[in-house]
């Protein structure tokens, strides 16, 4: 099922749209952040463990370096990886990310390993509108 897709004018209507979609998730949900670079993954990654966490001062970095960023929340693990930097898809098999069922995964860059991709149950699609002012948002539930 996918949703039609929803204009986000700023960051904190990113942050309220994340918050949302936070409220709808379960342990086990894999989400695939899906976008240019640029787009706001990070920004709405940041949003979800925020409210996951009941703590919107947590510290949030990207994980683009460290890849995977694992954090304990109220409801249960949640981990937030970056595959971007990924040299080969085998590599996200040593990175656990489907290895706990309890777990809500947060995934940027899920394409770049097929088997993450397959496993994923929502994709959250951001990308710049036309004139570079907010973000556009499509939600799609497998």
């Amino acid at each position: 099922m996918q949703s039609a897709p929803i204009f986000l004018p700023d960051d904190e209507a990113t942050a309220r749209f994340g918050a949302e979609l936070a409220a709808g998730l379960k342990p086990g949900d894999i989400v695939s952040l899906e976008g240019d670079l640029g787009a706001g993954k990070t920004a709405m990654a940041r949003a979800i463990l925020r409210t996951l966490a009941n703590d919107p001062a947590l510290e949030v970095p990207s994980p683009t370096f460290a890849i995977i960023q694992p954090y304990d929340t109220p409801v249960g693990p949640v981990l937030h990886a970056d595959l971007y930097r990924l040299a080969d898809a085998s590599e996200a098999d040593e990175l656990g990310l489907l290895d706990d069922p309890d777990a809500i995964v947060l995934v940027e860059w899920a394409a770049r390993a097929p088997q993450v991709a397959e496993a994923v149950s929502l994709i959250v699609h951001l990308e710049i509108p036309p004139g570079g002012v907010g973000r556009m948002v499509q939600v799609t539930r497998r």
